[in-house]
């Protein structure tokens, strides 16, 4: 008698982490499986730790390997984080893609505003619907969320059902959108869950999240006791947040200006999908300064702090259209995401300092998460009742207090996993069974690189030590034909004793090529070597540093 397909899973990104999220599911066994992929998103770059780098990937690399075997890309929903890479990564798959009305819709307006983006071609499934993709079954549930059309999906195989929440939260009074489809979760559950593999977010966090409505209610309040101008900062895909800001200063009587381009792109998707039918026009940017002062509200993107976004620019005044003054007011209808405070913080401390009324979720109803909190992560778990739970989509301490409170709520089987770790589901015992490649890819400029790219790590250097540059002419004879040229960047100009650092570096190149033996000398490769380490054991010598040294030996 043949054995039974095995079905395994994978997570490539997104577990001990928030972003970048790629999951794949097998089914068959060790020798030949199907696959299928679930969202391909990315994560943002820190500038002080990866200079230069915009967008960090997945490392796909196994499934270019198992390309033949790859059935399909399934989209939980439109978010960065789960669908940002595709333009990237998807000419190394060119594998087929199905996603709902409103996530086909805005990746469609990504690729169009992209430069040479390739054509992509998108299945879109009702919500509610099915599809099958290969020997997966893949059902798109409603879930509440922060953007239109999150959906759980429930990937039915022969080995048994797996629900992949994506991102959710319980809201019963979402102002847009369909509410947690909680009927058919509970049905799933009584047909027989073989594991959940879940939000953790915010596992960390008691009760439950507050609604949308509540929101919404704070907003109109906010913007009707207003004097001055008016700009609100959501995220651009929080489609129901945008009709929240659109009803309060229809209520305030005040027209809505859109700056920013992503959040024009996310507007338009929205009206042409039919999330803001009834909501009045908005108007462009070049109109704003023609509008009295208590008749116009700026809806803003860069609530991350994001430098080239529209609230950067106003904040550091140098926006060519808005401008705001004193007795003005900035909502901030969003979270910081952790790492980048520093950069929020310096928005609102511009905005302060010229006399604006900063508005925060500290204060005021402002945002809620669209993540569900433990109680939530409860009522998910009595409705599907899963034999097994893998926590995901969170940092170390989320999977780990999810993975608790999915023990303490009499989950038979919880497994923490990490990246790479390949587990199988069943039928049989579930458990980590191998590995497969794991790790990550850096978009610098128009350049993918993976992490032990030299250009990432020397930058990376440089950004903490600066850089010292020598060029040194020699005769074959193995003589100087010319001093030595120094050029020294992001060193300081001098020592504690204000010796010059150009003097310190250049005696150091002299005495290291003057005391090497003539046959030394002849080889350029050896002769750079040896100034480099002299050049670099000397400035450490007087600054504590080791910066990169890059010596050039021109044999003339």
């Amino acid at each position: 008698m043949a054995r039974p397909d095995e079905l395994v899973f994978a997570p490539l990104g997104g577990v001990g982490e928030i972003g970048m999220n790629l999951s794949i599911y097998g089914l068959g066994n060790r020798h030949q499986r199907a696959w299928l992929a679930v969202d391909l998103g990315v994560s943002f770059g820190d500038e002080e730790h990866l200079p230069g780098i915009d967008l960090i990937m997945p490392d796909i690399s196994f499934l270019e390997k198992e390309r033949k075997n790859l059935m399909g890309l399934v989209l939980t929903h439109a978010h960065e984080d789960h669908f940002g890479a595709i333009i990237d990564l998807w000419p190394k798959l060119k594998c087929p893609i199905y996603a709902t009305q409103f996530s086909a819709a805005l990746f469609e307006a990504k690729c169009a505003a992209e430069r040479n983006a390739p054509e992509i071609p998108v299945t879109v499934i009702p919500s509610g619907g099915r599809v099958d993709v290969g020997p997966f079954n893949v059902e798109f549930i409603p879930v509440a969320h922060s953007i239109p059309e999150a959906h759980a999906l429930a990937i039915h195989t022969e080995a048994g059902t797996v629900l992949h929440t994506g991102d959710w939260k319980i809201d019963p009074t979402p102002t847009l959108g369909r509410p947690t489809d909680e009927k058919r979760l509970r049905e799933l559950g009584e047909e027989g869950v073989l594991a959940l593999i879940g939000d953790s977010t915010n596992a960390v966090r008691d009760g439950r999240s507050p609604s949308e409505a509540e929101v919404a209610r704070t907003i109109i309040d906010l913007v009707k006791a207003a004097k001055g101008r008016v700009a609100v900062t959501t995220f651009a895909s929080n489609v129901a947040r945008i009709k929240a800001v659109a009803d309060a200063a229809k209520a305030a009587d005040r027209e809505v200006v859109v700056v920013g381009r992503a959040m024009e792109r996310v507007v338009q998707v929205a009206r042409e999908t039919g999330y803001l039918d009834g909501v009045q026009n908005f108007r462009s940017p070049e109109v704003y300064g023609h509008l009295p002062q208590d008749k116009v509200l700026a809806l803003c993107t860069g609530s991350q702090g994001e430098p080239r976004a529209a609230l950067a620019r106003i904040a550091n005044d140098d926006h060519p259209e808005i401008t705001l003054n004193r007795g003005d007011s900035v909502i901030f209808s969003s979270r910081t995401i952790p790492g980048n405070e520093k950069a929020v913080g310096s928005i609102i401390n511009n905005l302060v300092l010229q006399g604006v009324e900063v508005l925060t979720d500290r204060d005021h109803l402002v945002h809620v998460s669209g993540h569900p909190r433990r109680d939530e992560l409860r009522d998910m778990i009595s409705w599907v009742k899963p034999q097994l739970l893998i926590p995901v989509h969170g940092e170390a301490l989320h999977l780990n207090e999810h993975a608790k409170l999915a023990r303490a709520a009499g989950v038979p089987r919880v497994l923490v996993v990490r990246n790479g770790d390949l587990v199988k589901l069943g039928p049989g015992d579930p458990g980590v069974v191998g590995e497969v490649p794991s790790g990550r890819l850096y978009k610098d400029g128009t350049i993918l690189e993976d992490s032990k790219s030299r250009a990432v790590i020397e930058r990376r250097r440089m950004a903490f030590s600066g850089c010292a540059f020598v060029a040194i002419a020699m005769t074959e004879q193995g003589e100087l034909a010319d001093d030595p040229e120094v050029d020294l960047v992001g060193i300081p100009e001098k020592n504690r004793a204000g010796e010059a650092f150009d003097d310190i570096v250049f005696d150091a190149v002299m005495s290291t090529i003057e005391g090497l033996p003539r046959a030394r000398r002849r080889d350029p490769d050896a002769l750079g070597e040896s100034v480099r380490r002299a050049v670099r054991a000397v400035i450490n010598e007087h600054w504590g540093k080791k910066p990169p040294c890059l010596v050039h030996v021109l044999t003339v």
